[in-house]
């Protein structure tokens, strides 16, 4: 019966092995592993070569075992890019049990201090390369941070580049068709990750930004999975409403409705603008729409809000009817009262009732509201102020 080796002559043994262990494991690769046989050249040889560098730093460290520290950077630092963009962390686990089957099936026959080493090696590699993994993942998450924080900012400020769809894409954004802005105060500690949960489970994508005392979200719908029923779009309020426990305390406003992302800003426009106001509506709901606080945003000198109020209500109002337009104003100018406007514009109650139910057909709001009546006196306020005489003329 042969004598054992000595450590030093099995270490020689080994390094004679090396290359023998590299072909062998670079076939049994090629044999067993379909992604390694269909990558491309440039990536398998990538690859081969962590499998090599693995072998090597194995007997670099059967001759010295506290070289442990050095394992990640001796084996993933042969091509770490390469490596992880050209595979997931699952197959590196099975790169690593291939190489291992290839050197314990050669030396099964050699001590047991030997295989024990290889055990214990291979526990080592296999926590080293999920080191790997997760420091990567770390920086990207960082780095996706970052990028959501200037996509965010650029909606915001409006101030696009040519660049944005790109950062939109990177981010992997899944929205399609309409957006909307959400608006409200950043919680002590944001929950990110119960936002984007909230989000899928409606359907929706988001985009997340923290300006500040602000918590911004952008919100845009996705399309349904494959062989999921196709079901009707939530709406943005919806939404809203379900992330709304993601949010500090005080007011949360959602702006109004845009075609796409790239449109955004105009949303945001909105939402920040009744955000700045919202105090100034004491029952406002949580959330409420920007364009609820029309008449406090108009106040305030948003030129937005002005030219909504006058485009969405004055204009068509007095473009269909002047009639209309007139009875709106001494309905709202009269606190209401059917009575008194009817005995101003000397007609019937019933006569004022049904000019106010055209009213509410023409322009969508309803004048017997409080809400909405004064959102219309607003739009009568800054209409006048914007040089249109009929209605006065006509008083």
């Amino acid at each position: 019966m042969a004598a054992p080796r000595t450590k030093q002559q099995t270490l020689a043994w080994l390094r004679t092995l090396s290359g023998e262990l590299s072909t062998a494991t670079l076939k049994r690769l090629e044999d067993t592993l379909p992604w390694y046989r269909d990558m491309p050249p440039g990536r398998r040889s990538a690859v081969g070569l962590v499998a090599q560098a693995g072998i090597t730093s194995f007997i670099s460290w059967y001759d010295d075992p506290k070289s442990i520290p050095w394992i990640a950077a001796d084996v993933f630092g042969a091509a770490p890019r390469e490596l992880l963009r050209s595979v997931s962390l699952q197959q590196t686990l099975q790169l690593i049990r291939v190489t291992v089957e290839v050197v314990e099936q050669r030396v099964k026959d050699s001590e047991e201090s030997l295989r024990e080493a290889i055990l214990l090696y291979s526990r080592e590699i296999a926590f080293a390369a999920a080191d790997v993994y997760a420091r990567a993942a770390e920086a990207r998450g960082l780095w996706d941070a970052r990028l959501e924080a200037l996509v965010v900012d650029s909606i915001l400020t409006g101030e696009y580049d040519s660049e944005l769809p790109s950062r939109i894409a990177a981010l992997g954004w899944n929205g399609h068709g309409e957006v909307s802005v959400l608006v409200g105060t950043a919680p002590r500690m944001l929950d990110v990750d119960m936002l984007r949960r909230t989000a899928r489970h409606l359907e929706a994508d988001v985009l997340i930004g923290v300006q500040g005392s602000r918590l911004v979200i952008v919100i845009g719908r996705v399309d349904a999975l494959e062989g999921e029923s196709i079901t009707e779009p939530r709406a943005f309020l919806e939404i809203a409403a379900e992330l709304e426990p993601g949010f500090g305390p005080g007011h949360l406003v959602l702006g109004h409705a845009v075609p796409s992302l790239l449109e955004a800003a105009r949303s945001a426009k909105g939402a920040l603008a009744g955000f700045a106001v919202a105090r100034a509506w004491r029952n406002a709901p949580r959330p409420a729409l920007a364009d609820d606080l029309l008449p406090e945003r108009a106040f305030a000198g948003d030129p937005l809000a002005r030219s909504t109020l006058i485009n969405r209500i004055y204009r068509p109002l007095q473009d269909h009817s002047t009639e209309l337009l007139t009875t709106l104003w001494c309905y709202l100018d009269n606190g209401r009262s059917l009575e008194a406007t009817a005995r101003e514009l000397f007609v019937h109650p019933n006569t004022v009732r049904y000019r106010l139910k055209r009213v509410s057909e023409v322009i969508g709001y309803d004048a017997t509201g409080a809400r909405e009546a004064l959102i219309l006196q607003a739009a009568l306020v800054v209409g006048a102020i914007a040089g249109s005489p009929k209605a006065n003329s006509d008083r």
